[in-house]
């Protein structure tokens, strides 16, 4: 299908992005128009297939989806076809919702659920709160990446005694536990907080909670 020619292409990349997917072409136009004149980089799109068919650059992002286009539902699209491809915030826009459209699209995951007409204020103003969650999402996610990183640069003996510190046992106890030498727990210890950049026992908690799946391969 045809996409329109609404996108950031041969453009620097943005700081955000907003995705908006109807195929009602004065309501299209309308959205960009609105968005831009604030400001906020958006790409238009007449269908979910020319949408999912488009590159998604790795910025803040949220989407605006129309209930019923042709074809499926932004409803089913959301259950279906996006579920485990997109992650966006979904901010679903109709003239035709009700309670159990919207109580269905918000169990969904749903970021929000806007009737038309609606107000210009409360569309922007719920853009600007589901890019902020996607950009917390993301920062959470580059920190997770980055600790997961450090730690599979752990030897196996470090894994083993930084498991034992974040259980509050002393580099003594450590030393009985795994029959070392407390000067070479001690050394593991300090290599090994060293690559989680951790400063402190809490710390090293908190980043290895971050990792806690992947314990059972490291004792």
């Amino acid at each position: 299908m045809k996409k329109d020619d609404m996108g950031t292409h041969g453009q620097s990349l943005p700081e955000s992005l907003v995705y908006v997917i109807d195929d009602d072409e004065s309501v299209r136009n309308a959205l960009v128009t609105l968005l831009r004149s604030v400001g906020i980089a958006v790409r238009a799109f007449d269908s979910a297939d020319s949408f999912l068919d488009a590159e998604m650059p790795d910025v803040p992002s949220c989407m605006i989806l129309d209930v019923r286009l042709r074809g499926a539902s932004g409803l089913t699209l959301q259950q279906n076809a996006f579920k485990d491809r997109i992650r966006l915030p979904i901010i679903f826009l109709t003239g035709h919702g009700d309670v159990e459209m919207s109580v269905k699209a918000m169990k969904a995951g749903a970021f929000d659920f806007l009737m038309k007409p609606f107000k210009e204020q409360d569309l922007l103003d719920t853009i600007t709160a589901a890019l902020k969650s996607d950009r917390n999402l993301r920062q959470r996610e580059r920190l997770v990446a980055t600790v997961r990183q450090a730690y599979n640069s752990l030897t196996p003996r470090e894994r083993e005694v930084i498991w034992l510190v974040a259980d509050g046992l002393m580099n003594k106890q450590i030393a009985d536990r795994l029959c070392l030498s407390e000067v070479t727990v001690k050394i593991h210890r300090a290599q090994a907080m060293h690559k989680l950049d951790a400063n402190s026992v809490p710390d090293v908690v908190r980043k290895l909670q971050q990792v806690a799946p992947e314990r059972d391969g490291a004792e």
